[in-house]
């Protein structure tokens, strides 16, 4: 609850989208909130609208609950001490520069500055050594974009226990939240009446930097989860030719299963659009190049550096760059040659419901392997880290208030409950088993795709990514022999012990064998 002092519980510098619209949610849940940008129309659209919706939906509450600020040091004159401050500005030097504007209006050590925007993690690290002497520096990934931040996000909190002590009652007010039962999101879009029963979507991930990758991860299955839900989009457009409308149709339907996401609901929604000045499919009017905020391709280069296998990740990065290649693909589509003869077109309705079903089992399984190696990434970062991560906790978060969220969550949630140390989400046997039965599904639609010539290439990556695993010998054998032969880098032998170095002399007559 609000303070009883005539001060301000929270400040918030940056009144961009996520900024404005985490005020507003911060003052529905009866904090008061002292506000400020270098925008001073910024500052008065909150208040503006605070004073809107409190007439409007709070006709009992009288006093403006979110105050406007001229500069730093006003808003900093208005809190409660120790101060609680959030900052919702852009990555990089802005949170470098409002940082000093505070040391510069006199926050003291003891005051608490949380950064929400998309950091990256090895900075936030950086950043609480280096003002540690000033105030204590927090952060807090934030998903859920506009209407998350409004209505209930999901928060993904790190850094100083102190401060997560004094913070977590205001966290868990503003987070979303879910049914502890079934894991569905309990969701209320209406000003001055938040949701206040459920379990919160927020946890204490860990020290600095660990909210910060996690979300950082969570953005990284986002960008692969909208790349496989593109795939097959296009493989019910170019496959089967259906409009946008009907391939929408098949998307409200997965989504009554066990493809319920955020993203399925808002691409169903998104393919049923007219486009309201051409009366066209919306989708058709839309330039094919995606852009992207750099958080996925900092997901692939840490998979990269850290040597977690997350090709689905990666190539729905890749697949990105590929979309922004628009003049090139014009060129190339009409000198790279299609397959002449591939799969026909369904000719019956058997065949298009076989096609169909084939492609959501396919989409089912991409998905989960998906997951499987973001969870696996964060596993490894967490050991080379020195982080206690937990993973349930995790999932739990990421069941409502945010871009991934989806119903088989719920289920991850269970399997890591069940064994907190589980290696890999594919040894579950709730994914396993499902994994197992639907693979041919799996391989038909992909086997299709290839044939017809339409480039799928997270839902293959998935499907080589579960192959790779399920295989005992890899071909890694030869590769070990070829680098032994060029480079003297040397190998293991399969009948020694594990870390014993060998080295065949490849250029010597006859070839000798020496223990490294």
């Amino acid at each position: 609850m609000r303070n009883s002092t005539k001060f301000d519980d929270v400040g918030v510098i940056g009144l961009g989208v996520m900024g404005k619209n985490l005020t507003l949610n911060i003052a529905d849940n009866q904090y008061r909130v002292a506000a400020f940008d270098l925008d001073a129309d910024k500052v008065k659209e909150v208040v503006n609208q605070e004073e809107l919706e409190r007439v409007k939906y709070l006709t009992h509450v009288s006093n403006p609950r979110v105050s406007g600020c001229n500069s730093i040091a006003e808003m900093l004159s208005k809190l409660e001490k120790p101060r609680i401050v959030l900052l919702s500005v852009p990555a990089g030097d802005p949170v470098d520069g409002v940082c000093q504007s505070l040391i510069e209006a006199g926050i003291e050590s003891d005051d608490i500055v949380i950064d929400t925007g998309n950091s990256l993690w090895t900075d936030t690290i950086e950043r609480e050594k280096h003002y540690a002497k000033d105030f204590i520096f927090f952060s807090c990934a934030v998903s859920g974009g506009e209407v998350g931040a409004r209505f209930g996000p999901s928060l993904m909190p790190s850094g100083s226990l102190v401060a997560w002590n004094r913070i977590e009652p205001i966290w868990q007010a503003i987070a979303a939240k879910v049914d502890a039962k079934t894991g569905l999101p309990i969701e209320r879009f209406e000003p001055g009446n938040p949701v206040k029963e459920g379990e919160p979507c927020t946890a204490y991930i860990g020290p600095a930097g660990s909210g910060h990758y996690v979300k950082m991860v969570h953005n990284g299955i986002e960008y692969a989860d909208m790349q496989l839900i593109c795939e097959a989009y296009q493989l019910l457009r170019d496959g089967l030719g259906y409009t946008p409308a009907q391939v929408g149709s098949v998307f409200e339907r997965w989504n009554a299963g066990s493809l319920n996401s955020y993203l399925m609901e808002i691409s169903a929604d998104i393919l049923q659009q007219a486009d309201p000045l051409t009366g066209a499919p919306l989708v058709d009017m839309i330039l094919d190049k995606a852009g992207q905020k750099g958080t996925g391709l900092w997901t692939a280069v840490s998979s990269l550096q850290i040597g977690c296998p997350a090709p689905t990740i990666a190539e729905a990065v890749y697949a990105r760059a590929v979309s922004t290649q628009k003049s090139q693909r014009q060129v190339l589509s009409a000198l790279l040659s299609g397959p002449e003869l591939g799969l026909k077109t369904p000719t019956s309705d058997d065949d298009e419901h076989a096609f169909i079903t084939q492609l959501e089992n396919a989409l089912y399984c991409a998905k989960v392997a998906c997951y499987a190696q973001g969870f696996q990434l964060m596993s490894m970062q967490a050991k080379e880290q020195n982080w206690s991560l937990d993973f349930a906790e995790i999932a739990k978060i990421w069941r409502a208030g945010c871009i991934i969220r989806a119903t088989f969550l719920q289920s991850i949630t269970q399997a890591y409950q069940q064994e907190p140390a589980l290696d890999n989400l594919l040894m579950a046997d709730t994914f396993s088993q499902s994994l197992s039965a639907k693979q041919q599904d799996w391989r038909l639609a992909v086997a299709g795709a290839v044939l017809k010539g339409i480039a799928v290439p997270c839902i293959s990556s998935a499907l080589t990514y579960y192959d790779s695993y399920r295989c005992q010998v890899l071909p890694a054998n030869l590769l070990q022999g070829q680098r032994d032969f060029f480079g003297s880098h040397t190998f293991e032998r399969t009948d020694t012990p594990a870390g014993e170095k060998y080295h065949l002399n490849w250029s010597e007559q006859p070839r000798t064998l020496a223990k490294r």
